[in-house]
């Protein structure tokens, strides 16, 4: 396989590292001084995020109501998932699925010889042999890519700061605090958590097409990616709004977003299907010699 660097997304991640290192210490600064103990928010802070490092294909997975399934019980997602590895020079992943009508799927893990990959149900229903390929190779490319580290990351921060905003004044609330250092906090913790949402969906977005570029270098088939982005998202738009809510908060793990309309495509962790599978499109005329 002729596996070229992406050094366009390797920017984009030391960019966004970047970014979020310099937004945890502004966090950090704010928050302990707002709980009167600096060493006590290291202490709890630094403790979950090793879990969440550590931790998070585990945690991810239990998130979504994932089991790790051997190859006894799904034999075909088990060869297909050694033989792209082995194309991809990858250490084989945990092989993972999901209880769900909702074709999807995603990797996690903190690097390659952590990492795990995860389809539903709908998924192995929806597609045939050569699209699951697509699918399965895009979730390796990603762990190809170490792009999961930095999503974790800026997903774990992103989550902190909006349990801030939203239970702050609820648990800050009381006669001997100091209400102005609780609104400081709230308002430092808005800010940090929008600015981690923008950084996740602008670096998510690009990750998506190199993740894609990515399944076409390890299949060499990037119609099978395409055939199968166009009957994913056709399937999702027909599952019920409430079992979409259910599983939206995955959605920059995901290989195709759960929510739709203008405003869906503005916030969206992902290009649409349309650019995606236009730049799939060019990559197989480019294969093909035209």
């Amino acid at each position: 396989m002729d596996w070229q660097p992406d050094w366009g997304l390797r920017v984009r991640m030391f960019v966004t590292m970047f970014l979020l290192f310099a937004l945890y210490i502004v966090f950090a600064g704010v928050i302990a001084a707002y709980m009167g103990s600096f060493t006590v928010f290291v202490v709890i802070f630094g403790g979950v995020s090793l879990v969440q490092y550590y931790f998070s294909d585990t945690l991810t997975l239990k998130s979504m109501g994932a089991r790790t399934v051997s190859a006894e019980e799904y034999p075909q997602l088990h060869s297909s998932i050694e033989r792209l590895s082995q194309q991809a020079d990858l250490p084989k992943p945990k092989v993972a699925v999901v209880d769900s009508k909702v074709p999807n799927a995603f990797a996690t893990g903190r690097n390659q010889k952590n990492a795990a990959v995860c389809v539903t149900t709908g998924l192995l229903s929806t597609l045939n042999r050569e699209e699951l390929d697509g699918v399965l190779a895009h979730e390796l490319a990603h762990v190809k890519n170490r792009d999961m580290m930095v999503m974790t990351i800026a997903s774990f921060l992103s989550t902190i700061a909006f349990m801030i905003v939203r239970w702050g004044a609820f648990f800050g609330g009381g006669r001997n605090r100091n209400q102005g250092g609780i609104v400081v906090a709230i308002l430092v913790s808005l800010v940090v958590w929008i600015l981690s949402y923008l950084l996740i969906r602008a670096l998510s977005r690009y990750r998506e097409f190199a993740a894609d570029r990515g399944a076409a270098t390890i299949t060499g088939k990037p119609s099978a990616l395409a055939s199968a982005l166009m009957k994913i998202s056709g399937e999702v738009d027909k599952v019920p709004d409430t079992d979409l809510r259910e599983e939206a908060e995955m959605n920059a793990f995901f290989i195709i977003p759960l929510k739709s309309g203008v405003v869906g495509r503005l916030f969206s962790t992902h290009p649409s299907t349309e650019r995606r599978i236009d730049q799939l499109r060019d990559l197989e005329r480019e294969m093909e010699g035209f």
